[in-house]
């Protein structure tokens, strides 16, 4: 087991990559405290990690505040005897340009995104000093590095999020302790995969950006968050991972979002060659106006 004799705190592990991280640490040996404001299924996945052999309790996390990383770690640190993984996974956003966005909003994006990590990790970082080392994984996004209409909160602090990953990696590699970060794609959660498994249009929709024609899963990212966190990743800090099946890479932002806006607003346009100037010319006529 790769993290055996590890205590891990997963924020926002209630559901989607969160869990999955949960799940897939404490199969590999470390007490995993459940960090989250969802009680019923925070609990549920705890329960659930215990029913199968593994060692994990939940905690009633608002992570947004002090007191909630504060307690959060403390708690961790009083239940298992220490922390040495800690996982920064929890998310609030709310879409909508500067303008539309209130100041409240902004603010309570980025005591989840941004603030959230930056306590967490003053407070754990104590207890890793005190073990010889440990390892802090942030949850960026591949939006950290593309820009797309309506996300100026989300995309702003997990760039800034992939900035804090380095300091702190500075900060604290004398101690052994490494910080690294994860940029998903577009993870959907396990309900929606099962809830649309039979929609071969919505499976088209989801790897429509992807360069493998494939839909990610939790589990994916989890397995990058075994890694990083885990003693193969001994010589490894300040970087960020790119899971997402090529969705950067063929990433179109304002672009793609206007195409695929335009082509809903004029659906007779999908008989056109898109290949060719727009215009009658490149009217694709089928076999009836040929003859």
């Amino acid at each position: 087991m790769q993290l055996r004799d590890q205590v891990a705190i997963v924020t926002g592990a209630a559901n989607n990559i969160g869990r999955a991280i949960a799940r897939c640490f404490a199969a590999e040996g470390a007490r995993v405290l459940i960090a989250d404001i969802q009680d019923e299924a925070g609990e549920a996945v705890a329960a659930e990690i215990r029913a199968n052999g593994g060692e994990a309790s939940y905690f009633h996390a608002d992570v947004g505040t002090l007191a909630g990383n504060r307690d959060m770690v403390a708690t961790a640190a009083a239940r298992y005897g220490g922390v040495t993984i800690l996982v920064n996974n929890a998310h609030w956003e709310r879409r909508g340009s500067i303008e539309e966005l209130s100041e409240e909003d902004w603010d309570a994006s980025f005591d989840v995104l941004l603030k959230a990590p930056f306590l967490a990790g003053k407070y754990a970082v104590p207890h890793m000093r005190a073990a010889g080392g440990g390892a802090i994984l942030n949850l960026s996004s591949v939006h950290g590095f593309q820009v797309s209409p309506g996300y100026p909160t989300y995309e702003t602090a997990k760039a800034a999020l992939m900035q804090l990953t380095r300091q702190m990696a500075l900060d604290f590699g004398n101690d052994g302790i490494r910080v690294n970060a994860i940029a998903p794609g577009a993870i959907p959660s396990d309900e929606m995969r099962e809830e649309n498994a039979h929609d071969p249009i919505w499976h088209e929709r989801n790897i429509l950006w992807n360069i493998l024609p494939t839909i990610g899963r939790a589990e994916d990212i989890a397995q990058g968050a075994l890694y990083l966190c885990s003693p193969q990743a001994r010589f490894v800090t300040g970087h960020t991972l790119v899971i997402d099946g090529g969705f950067l890479l063929g990433f179109k932002g304002l672009g793609g979002t206007r195409v695929q806006e335009f082509l809903q607003r004029h659906p007779d346009l999908l008989g056109y060659d898109l290949s060719r100037p727009l215009g009658p010319a490149a009217l694709i006529e089928d076999d009836e106006s040929e003859q």
